[in-house]
């Protein structure tokens, strides 16, 4: 089966101009990426800040395009002009800062405004907006000024925005990186619910937040535009050296875990930390 995301080689330079627009510098935020994404797998691209993950993110949904390699996605190269709508309506993109993202004057509108821009008939936009709005807990919310909402709740509403084109595959791009700390965990815990309810969603999520990238089913580390290490989360975050020298930690949940296992704790089948909770609290 083709890769629904497949980077080969994947390049991207930043250029430094000086006030006559003379080139003074280069920085290589890719430097060589290679890595394939299967449909349905829900992915975590991990590393610290300027690592140039969220260079790759932008890559997808053809907003950059690469300085040398290529990018396929969806059977589409990134970077053939062509084919930009075409990518954009695979690739649903959730950014960073929810107030960014707002278009519309209510939560309701928000939601609806890309099914507006295809002239979708009234009625069905309606029943699709109500849908996606109790899929992410903010049916109760559709007549609210988005300037009302906390940070979380604006994510919520963002993801549902774009959700609700059917996207193939979803885009966090540090999506819970401004968020307080419950607001992380209500974002994290709608991931999951997510990929429970459509296991064909392809979901790639840009972050340095390890226990958010704990969660996925494959971790990709990039440090300094290179690919460093991939593999299962217990796989990456069992690296302690690499992680350290990164300038990450290990999730909360693997060190729990891994003193658990110390003393016999059967934790089989715990997949994260509220299901552990739930579990010692039996």
């Amino acid at each position: 089966m083709q890769p629904i995301i497949d980077a080969k080689d994947l390049v991207h330079e930043y250029s430094r101009r000086d006030e006559e627009g003379n080139v003074t510098g280069i920085n290589r935020a890719l430097d060589g990426v290679s890595l394939q994404v299967k449909e349905g797998d829900f992915i975590a691209v991990l590393g610290a800040n300027g690592s140039g993950k969220s260079t790759f993110a932008k890559h997808l949904n053809a907003l950059l395009t690469p300085t040398e390699g290529t990018l396929y996605v969806g059977g589409m190269e990134c970077g053939d002009h062509t084919k930009d709508l075409d990518i954009r309506k695979t690739v649903g993109m959730v950014f960073q800062n929810p107030d960014n993202q707002f278009i519309g004057s209510t939560v309701q509108d928000d939601i609806a405004f890309s099914l507006e821009n295809v002239a979708m008939p009234y009625d069905q936009m309606k029943v699709l907006v109500e849908e996606y709005s109790k899929k992410v807990g903010m049916y109760e919310y559709l007549s609210r000024e988005p300037s009302s909402l906390s940070g979380g709740q604006k994510q919520r509403v963002a993801i549902a925005g774009t959700l609700v084109r059917h996207p193939e595959i979803l885009v966090l791009d540090e999506a819970t990186s401004m968020l307080d700390p419950q607001g992380r965990n209500d974002i994290r815990t709608l991931i999951r619910n997510m990929k429970k309810e459509n296991p064909d969603l392809t979901i790639i999520s840009i972050t340095h937040d390890i226990e958010e990238a704990y969660q996925s089913d494959h971790v990709i580390v990039i440090n300094k535009g290179k690919v460093v290490k991939e593999g299962t989360p217990d796989d990456v975050f069992s690296d302690e050296v690499l992680m350290k020298k990164i300038d990450l930690t290990i999730p909360f949940y693997k060190q729990l875990k891994n003193e658990l296992e110390k003393y016999g704790i059967d934790i089989n089948g715990v997949d994260n930390i509220d299901e552990l909770v739930d579990r010692l609290c039996r």
